[in-house]
């Protein structure tokens, strides 16, 4: 069921916590949570997670914009990488989500940067 149009996308914890939601209802796998907000400028949250395959990935990500748009009046600000499906991005501003291909995200590692703030 949609929200009313009336009603202010969601933000920090309450965005982490759909997003997350949306990623498992999506069998998004190895789902991690970073928290930045004392750290960073650029995000306050990192979601990481990969998928199987290009069209996997690429279902996570466009599942997950569709579903927060329609349930939550909540759009990304920003967006790339969704139709290549290696590493898509999607830009909350205070939330950044990476879904990525399982080579990917062991080359870039982004839990090993950020290895004291993941809390889940």
């Amino acid at each position: 069921m949609a929200q009313k149009k009336n009603t202010p996308p969601l933000a920090g914890r309450q965005l982490v916590d759909a997003a997350v939601q949306n990623l498992e209802e999506k069998l998004a796998e190895k789902i991690t949570v970073i928290d930045l907000r004392d750290v960073s400028s650029v995000a306050d949250w990192f979601i990481v997670c990969q998928g199987d395959n290009t069209s996997h990935t690429t279902a996570i990500a466009g599942g997950l914009v569709d579903a927060l748009k329609e349930k939550h009046s909540t759009r990304p600000w920003h967006s790339e990488g969704l139709e290549d499906g290696r590493w898509a991005l999607v830009d909350y501003t205070d939330v950044v989500v990476h879904v990525m291909l399982p080579e990917v995200r062991q080359f870039y590692d982004l839990e090993s940067l950020w290895e004291n703030r993941v809390v889940s």
